[in-house]
């Protein structure tokens, strides 16, 4: 044992640049709260808002009421997703939501971390990845730097602290394989 302990005055991430000025992020954060945290339900406004603040969006969106988005202009959302009220996409780096992916209600997707290694508790970032037919169940967290693989399925409740292999379904906490996915016709 060191006899450090963390110190929250030291903590700095000046080297941390989310992309945009801060009018801008202020502006979003406005229209965040208006539009995307409120039971406003209209997609194709949603659609045209995130789109204006640089999001990447494919078809077919459905973005329930109740969503938070950090920052749109690091998010790519193929065509045919579902994103379910309550999510929460922390996304302080890139998040790639690939066709027909779903992230289910309350689900977090947490980009940033903190290093509990350093008495200045530094900042980490990761992006995270949904890829094609994934599914985030309701109540999920995704940790930074994390991929769920094609047709993956994270569980209701479950944690995903590393990456899950495609076809397969994980559960708990921290998410462990289960069983294979199997889709039928």
């Amino acid at each position: 044992m060191t006899g450090l302990k963390t110190d929250l005055s030291t903590f700095n991430n000046d080297w941390y640049k989310p992309g945009r000025s801060l009018i801008y992020r202020v502006l979003w954060y406005t229209i965040n709260l208006c539009f995307f945290r409120s039971p406003f339900p209209f997609y194709g406004p949603k659609r045209f808002l995130l789109r204006l603040f640089g999001a990447k969006l494919g078809v077919g969106l459905i973005i329930k009421p109740h969503v938070s988005i950090k920052y749109p202009w690091l998010l790519v959302i193929g065509d045919h997703v579902w994103i379910g009220e309550e999510v929460w996409i922390d996304n302080l780096a890139k998040v790639t939501l690939k066709d027909h992916s779903c992230i289910s209600q309350g689900a977090l997707l947490l980009c940033g971390n903190h290093n509990y290694k350093k008495t200045s508790f530094d900042l980490l970032v990761g992006e995270i990845t949904l890829e094609e037919g994934a599914w985030a169940g309701a109540k999920t967290v995704i940790c930074p730097g994390v991929r769920l693989g094609a047709n993956s399925l994270l569980t209701v409740g479950s944690i995903a602290t590393a990456s899950i292999e495609a076809n397969w379904i994980y559960q708990g906490n921290p998410a462990k394989k289960l069983k294979q996915r199997e889709i039928k016709y």
